[in-house]
């Protein structure tokens, strides 16, 4: 299978949230420390991982990752999305056979299971060539994604998927709809998706060649290019083992993560 590297693809120029990675974020202990560092720990804590690399267009977050240890891969500013920086990164470092594992440099509250449960799967599902985790949202989290919605702010993505776990799509609204009022710790319909993905270094390398749909560029959706282009992304749902997951989307997000933080106790 080759190595299993991590990438954590980070830009600076975030429209809807210019220099998000460099973000500074105070846990149970009132320290602050930046987005980039707590997604880079995040990812280290990971077991069967075999380097782990910050891929970036900019020296600011290249300075940032390097100051806590981070190896960095400088890769152009022409990548549209995350997934294409890993492509790039892919070709800088030069290895043919590996399974990249693309860690969002925006989830600081990502545990080291979901990484790892990606990695089980693609040592032992042979036939998966791209694998994204999902967890089950509970009535509350759904409402949370709602009232991103329904403030106009761009949140959370969901997903829909076989019962063999093959994606059917992805989108930024709650899908499926969920007419039936759902109790805050009751479990929805409605999964979250966790923007990890695996995937293998043949499929990784064919994504800049492949056309972008309709539906990756209405939703801004990455992962929609795989499914519009016929390649399958398999859906790994994770137990969120108690842990609140919410990603940085958007500078009113901070508050939310900073809280989940306290109440988890995380530093």
């Amino acid at each position: 299978m080759g190595p299993t590297l991590i990438f954590i693809p980070a830009r600076y120029a975030s429209s809807r949230f210019p220099g998000k990675p460099l973000a500074q974020i105070a846990g149970v202990t009132g320290i602050s420390r930046s987005l980039i560092e707590r997604t880079y720990e995040a990812a280290v804590s990971a077991g069967g991982v075999d380097a782990v690399y910050v891929t970036t267009d900019d020296e600011r977050i290249a300075a940032a990752a390097r100051s806590v240890g981070a190896d960095v891969v400088m890769t152009s500013s022409e990548c549209r999305n995350g997934t294409e920086r890993c492509a790039e990164a892919l070709e800088v470092l030069g290895h043919d056979e590996a399974v990249v594992i693309n860690v969002q440099g925006d989830a600081p509250l990502t545990p080291q299971w979901y990484i790892e449960a990606l990695i089980d799967v693609m040592a032992t599902r042979p036939e998966v060539d791209v694998a994204t985790p999902v967890i089950r949202a509970s009535g509350a989290h759904l409402e949370k994604l709602r009232q991103d919605r329904k403030a106009g702010r761009v949140g959370g993505t969901t997903a829909a998927f076989t019962r063999t776990g093959r994606a059917l799509y992805f989108s930024k609204e709650p899908i499926p709809f969920v007419g039936e009022p759902v109790a805050p710790e009751a479990p929805s319909p409605v999964f979250h998706h966790v923007g990890i993905y695996a995937y293998r270094s043949a499929v990784l390398r064919s994504y800049i060649a492949l056309e972008q749909g309709p539906y990756e560029k209405l939703e801004g959706l990455e992962q929609l290019r795989f499914i519009e282009n016929d390649i399958d992304v398999h859906c790994v749902e994770v137990d969120a083992r108690g842990r609140e997951f919410w990603e940085l989307n958007n500078p009113s997000d901070i508050v939310i993560i900073e809280e989940i933080m306290r109440r988890e106790g995380l530093e």
